[in-house]
């Protein structure tokens, strides 16, 4: 089929209300670890190699107490995904993550995005120093690799803060039954909504890449944005635990330092319209969620920590 068929297929299916969901992420050669750093008797850097990209990534993994490389047993696994302008420490550097998950018997995983975080394998993976595709590496290298090495178990779950949480959502839509429990904390959830689209324009634009690069345009490619873009793939989070939050009004809340406020700020305010539409979404597939879309409160980390905070007894529940 050619590729002006394929599209013009994608923009029918879209037009009739039918979900667009790729199949597994492309297959590539087997990734392997060409670097192994052990920071504490739990925290390990792995230095990934990425033949779908040609370059090493990192990965930081928390292991489970007990966990040994030639046990019999596996261990599910928990991804934790990072933001733009953030990369694969920030969640054991902003959060107490390595204490909650003290008595947790999974690994919890916290790979290398870009630093424009989109989770996807971009339309042209030559678009910029952060274009590649992450989606690839994450749900097939990776993942691979986690099991054959690292005794991984079946069993998954996925949070993520601000674009983390889209990719959280993304991948969870994108990939149905492949995630237990997938949490989003003040994500954009709506690819298509004016200001997030040119947050995430001047996001890729100042790291160097080509916004376009991503998903193509949004007019000619529309499909492909659809195929990516939580909202609409909210009906194929049915069978998971879902946990949504995020604040609404863009001021300063109770967890926010004296005197720290921006403009920028009020860029929660479209976070909370897009928590609240894709509540919306859910309620009307009748897919359970929790909701806590909670006011003021910044786009930042103490806010993320209590969620997380909140998420987790949940989330560890769902992988048994």
């Amino acid at each position: 089929m050619s590729r002006y068929l394929r599209l013009m297929l994608a923009a029918l299916l879209v037009a009739g209300g039918a979900a667009i969901v790729d199949g597994p992420a492309r297959a590539a050669a087997p990734a392997s670890v060409v670097g192994e750093r052990w920071l504490d008797s739990r925290t390990v850097d792995l230095t990934v190699r990425s033949p779908a990209n040609g370059r090493d990534l990192p990965v930081r993994v928390l292991m489970p107490a007990g966990w040994s490389r030639t046990a019999t047993r596996t261990w599910p696994v928990v991804y934790l995904l990072h933001g733009g302008n953030d990369d694969y420490t920030s969640w054991t550097r902003e959060t107490d993550i390595e204490q909650l998950s003290a008595t947790t018997a999974a690994l919890i995983v916290m790979p290398e995005a870009g630093r424009d975080a989109n989770y996807t394998d971009w339309y042209r993976p030559d678009g910029g120093p952060n274009a590649g595709l992450w989606e690839t590496f994450h749900l097939t290298e990776l993942w691979n690799l986690l099991r054959s090495e690292y005794r991984a178990g079946a069993a998954r779950a996925v949070a993520g803060i601000s674009s983390g949480g889209t990719g959280a959502v993304m991948y969870a839509g994108r990939h149905p039954g492949t995630f237990r429990y997938v949490a989003a904390y003040s994500a954009p959830l709506n690819l298509f909504d004016p200001l997030l689209r040119a947050v995430l324009y001047k996001t890729a634009s100042d790291n160097g890449d080509d916004p376009t690069a991503m998903w193509g345009s949004p007019i000619l490619q529309a499909g492909n944005w659809r195929r990516h873009n939580p909202l609409d793939l909210a009906p194929n989070l049915r069978g998971a635990g879902v946990y949504l939050s995020s604040g609404s009004t863009g001021l300063p809340g109770d967890l926010d330092p004296n005197g720290f406020w921006s403009p920028v700020q009020f860029g929660e305010i479209p976070v909370g319209v897009n928590t609240r539409a894709m509540a919306r979404r859910l309620l009307l597939a009748r897919i359970p969620a929790t909701v806590n879309v909670y006011g003021n409160g910044t786009h930042s980390w103490p806010y993320w920590q209590r969620e997380l905070h909140a998420t987790w007894p949940g989330l560890v529940a769902s992988l048994g």
